[in-house]
């Protein structure tokens, strides 16, 4: 919580025993990088081993009759044994207090962590508790918020227990229970006799620096607890990442419904993989309300009620509570096919959504004819002769008026049918079209929430894989092998001629590889260059690699703007463009790059001079 000391804001762990409060501990390494802006609200404390005393408000001191308490980096020493309390990012600084501590005697080691979910991270967190304990010995006690934060991280549980570098306890992930407990029995003589093994460890705790120890009147064991059997290890159970992405953007949507007030969803299905996945995401959510009140969750069962307005509601069918608050829309122009639209048709019956099909041409004639009647000229398609501007504004027109028609059904839909409330708007760009910036300003991938917007296209594919062998939507196996495409431009004998690779000039694996040299390994132009000619050796010359580097960054650049307005999404890649928080980038970009292309044309001559001579000398 946090604390005023000395007029200065602390992040503190509080802890107490029976109505008293043994000891305040401030945190002493802020989170501030990525999502993170703690030193915005507080100060580290930075008196290592020191303890003051802290005078507790009125009302605090009523309750517990205390007047002071001590407030600073110290430990609590029971009768029994010494435990010592690590703050969330302490874990993973490379100084962590737990290892002083465990220097310095402190056998058991809790931690109050605020760690969100990303994909694939838990390893991560596992590995570093497990390690804590392998190299110092010691009880690691993690507990992990859980649920949405009302923004776009999900905190995802995995409580753990570790001792001596070993799993004893796993709590669960992704679970819509609010609370959860995990205990584990041990035996603190083990600790004592890991240890007692590692010299290194015993040299170096011979010469620590104390910390102040707070004296508890208070014991975690008892004399006749001998025979109790302990925990033994246990092999972490990880979840896949489609897993992952089925489980985590269906919690945090089931915390963003509940907690907004509105009746439901509604989502613009187009047919493609990425509005698909989207689906398949709320009706795993559909399946884990369902599940939640089947073991007997009561407030997951009060808050379902309140969604469908209906007191006596019970959700035991997942795809009959999709239909409830689950409206799925296909906005036809002359440009889709009628794939797409049976598509979406047929996933729609097997998750069970609420299904409308529209046609948007008759709007998209009026917003034209307005712009004709006007100028006085009628843009063309460039398949018609039109100009490539010409081209874009037209599809254009297209993608944003399908955003007005979802939020006008989206206000009105439940109107119509007479149950009262409206749907949240769920927008579908994943991560790699957003870094790219293919995707219309103010288009379908404007919305209230998007469960997939930190998602690459690659984990995406394997999720509907995912979800076509878990839930057996076979709907999915034609959207899987379906090229993906934005038809926004004229079919060419009734067939999609559009692409959306072909219309980005670059791939989705090769987008991938972008954001993460881009965001996570912090490359520009010039140092992607150097790290793709050796990653693309076997499969791209270096003139080539020169080329897609120029392309994307080209593009990115001129495309950066439209993250101001990306729709809140799901965190769940390290490499999210959201400028929100944790994409803190310039949004105006010299797009020419001159300097960084230049240093990338002078090795791409270098390279091939190289490789000229290297040739020679083979025929030689």
């Amino acid at each position: 919580m946090p604390v005023l000391h000395r007029n200065v804001r602390y992040n503190c762990r509080v802890i107490f025993l029976n109505k008293k409060i043994l000891l305040i501990r401030p945190k002493i390494s802020l989170a501030n990088a990525g999502n993170y802006r703690e030193l915005r609200w507080f100060t580290p404390w930075n008196k290592a081993r020191h303890v003051e005393e802290y005078f507790l408000p009125r009302i605090i001191q009523e309750v517990t009759g205390q007047e002071t308490v001590p407030f600073g980096d110290a430990v609590l020493a029971t009768k029994d044994t010494c435990l010592g309390a690590e703050i969330c990012e302490e874990l993973w600084a490379p100084n962590s207090p737990h290892i002083e501590m465990g220097l310095d005697g402190v056998e058991i080691f809790t931690n109050s962590s605020g760690s969100h979910h990303v994909l694939r991270k838990a390893h991560s967190r596992v590995d570093l508790v497990n390690s804590a304990t392998a190299k110092n010995g010691g009880v690691y006690i993690l507990a992990n918020q859980k649920g949405c934060d009302g923004d776009r991280l999900y905190y995802d549980g995995c409580a753990m227990i570790s001792m001596n570098g070993e799993t004893v306890a796993q709590g669960s992930q992704f679970s819509l229970d609010d609370v959860e407990v995990l205990v584990a029995t041990l035996d603190l003589e083990d600790v004592r006799s890991y240890r007692a093994e590692i010299s290194s460890r015993n040299l170096a705790a011979s010469k620590v620096n104390p910390y102040p120890r707070v004296k508890v009147n208070f014991a975690l064991s008892c004399s006749d607890d001998v025979a109790v059997p302990t925990c033994m290890p246990i092999q972490w159970r990880h979840h896949s990442p489609e897993e992952e992405i089925s489980l985590g953007p269906a919690c945090w949507l089931w915390d963003y419904l509940r907690r907004s007030n509105q009746a439901g969803f509604l989502l613009p299905l187009s047919g493609g993989i990425d509005s698909s996945a989207t689906a398949c995401i709320v009706y795993s959510m559909c399946h884990q309300v369902c599940l939640a009140v089947k073991n007997g969750n009561a407030d997951v069962l009060a808050d379902a009620r309140k969604i469908v307005s209906d007191e006596t509601y019970v959700p035991e069918d997942p795809r009959e509570f999709c239909r409830r608050i689950f409206t799925t829309c296909y906005m036809a122009s002359e440009n889709s096919s009628q794939d797409t639209c049976n598509r979406a048709k047929l996933l729609a019956e097997q998750i069970g959504s609420c299904h409308i099909s529209l046609n948007i041409d008759a709007a998209v004639k009026a917003i034209v004819g307005i712009f004709s009647m006007v100028t006085g000229r009628t843009p063309r398609f460039s398949v018609y002769g039109g100009s490539s501007r010409e081209n874009l504004a037209l599809q254009n027109v297209q993608a944003r008026i399908r955003m007005v028609v979802a939020y006008l059904f989206a206000q009105l839909t439940l109107w119509t049918r007479g149950v009262p409330g409206g749907l949240l708007v769920l927008g579908s760009a994943n991560v790699d079209e957003s870094l790219r910036g293919y995707l219309t300003k103010y288009d379908c991938s404007s919305a209230d929430i998007n469960p997939i917007g930190g998602i690459s296209k690659t984990d995406l594919k394997n999720f509907i894989q995912y979800c076509i062998e878990n839930f057996q939507l076979t709907a999915l196996r034609s959207i899987m092998s379906a090229p993906p495409t934005a038809e926004l431009e004229p079919l060419v004998d009734g067939q999609v001629a559009q692409t959306d690779e072909a219309d980005m000039g670059m791939t989705y694996a090769e987008l991938s590889i972008y954001g993460k040299l881009r965001k996570i390994a912090k490359a520009g132009p010039y140092s992607m260059f150097c790290k793709l000619i050796n990653m693309w050796k076997e499969i791209c010359t270096p003139r080539e690699v020169a080329s897609k580097v120029k392309h994307f960054f080209r593009m990115y650049s001129i495309n950066r703007h439209k993250m101001t307005t990306l729709t809140p999404s799901y965190h769940a890649e390290n490499y999210s463009p959201d400028d929100n928080r944790f994409d803190l980038r310039p949004f105006l970009y010299n797009t020419t790059w001159s300097w960084q292309f230049r240093c990338i044309d002078e090795q791409v001559s270098k390279l091939e001079k190289k490789e000229g001579i290297s040739l020679v000398e083979d025929v030689d």
